[in-house]
């Protein structure tokens, strides 16, 4: 047992969803609890438009552990986590947590990553139909009059090649068709993409008029990526835990995406249930990050090369059937895991 790590818990609290005042609590309990500024400099840093370098430090100086009079520790981040879907382990009350409190947690998981042996992803070799493994996907995914988001054009800053907008206004019915018939040249149905880069593809629908959150149409699917171990771990652990997977795909890097079903009903149940599948799988050694949690998140599209690699479909309809049988499967097989607040 021992007091309870904070950093963790920062992956629920996104910065750029933070007014200022909350902003500034983190850093007061980072510092009250003996972190470094460092903490919460690079959480900071995750809201990219109203981060400025060197601000961290002028108000770190100027922390006293009160804020308008009121103390302000790690139980002020531990409530904040727990507002955005952090769910509690059973040895801790579920409750708000005092200023004087100390918070414990006893980790519990359902696999122990230091004894997974890892297991391969398969390339397809001279074989590979590229078209194929994007109809396959898109067969999966939608609805055949759900539009579709891709992305093939991309732009470089500070050295990193980043997805633009991309395209949002063709239907996963056109699409199948268009790639049906073109003879295994992708690019002739949806634009050149640079082959050292790659292409995305956003795997909820939309409605046609954007690419952002408020434009998807149906919360169905989360994203699963995990690059902070060899891929063949992360596959072994996405298969283990049973994650209710429609399709896994081959980055073309570091790592595996693992389109994953939650059908939720609208954007609250989804960020619970995101909240609920990340928890589940950061205790079995996939690191996610959190921007990934976003419905309108752009994913690796099957079917293209990145630098002179496969992005491939590495399999489909792995795991559980739905998320509500994965999560009963959860809460069946270790009574210790944390219990989630009600996810309707």
């Amino acid at each position: 047992m021992r007091k309870i790590n904070l950093i963790p818990l920062l992956d629920y609290i996104d910065p750029a969803f933070c007014d200022y005042q909350e902003w500034l609590q983190v850093g007061m309990g980072l510092k009250e609890e003996g972190y470094d500024i460092s903490d919460w400099e690079s959480w900071s840093a995750k809201d990219i438009t109203r981060y400025h370098a060197g601000e961290c430090t002028k108000k770190w100086a100027t922390f006293t552990g009160h804020y308008n009079g009121s103390p302000v520790t790690g139980a002020t981040i531990v409530n904040m986590a727990k507002e955005n879907g952090w769910t509690v382990a059973p040895h801790l009350p579920d409750r708000a947590y005092g200023w004087d409190d100390e918070i414990i947690a006893d980790e519990e998981v359902i696999i122990d990553k230091n004894w997974v042996e890892g297991r391969e992803i398969e390339d397809p070799g001279d074989n590979w139909n590229p078209a194929k493994d994007l109809i396959t996907y898109l067969e999966l995914l939608y609805d055949s009059s759900d539009y579709v988001g891709y992305v093939t054009e991309s732009w470089e800053q500070d050295g990193k090649f980043l997805p633009s907008k991309g395209k949002f206004k063709r239907t996963a019915g056109e699409l199948i068709h268009a790639l049906s018939e073109c003879d295994g040249d992708i690019g002739a149905v949806l634009g050149d993409y640079n082959p050292d880069v790659g292409a995305w593809i956003r795997f909820n629908p939309l409605d046609g008029r954007g690419v952002r959150n408020e434009n998807v149409t149906e919360f169905k699917y989360a994203l699963v990526e995990s690059d902070c171990m060899p891929i063949d771990k992360q596959n072994e652990i996405i298969r283990k835990l049973e994650l209710p997977v429609t399709c896994m795909v081959y980055s073309g890097g570091k790592s595996v995406h693992a389109i994953v079903k939650v059908d939720a009903a609208n954007y609250d149940e989804y960020r619970k249930r995101v909240d609920y599948l990340y928890n589940i799988c950061r205790k079995n050694g996939l690191e996610i990050d959190v921007q990934n949690r976003n419905p309108s998140r752009l994913s690796r599209m099957p079917g293209v090369t990145r630098k002179d690699k496969k992005q491939f479909l590495v399999d489909t309809n792995i795991g559980k059937s739905s998320f509500a049988e994965w999560q009963t499967w959860i809460e069946s097989i270790n009574d210790n895991l944390p219990e989630p607040e009600s996810l309707r």
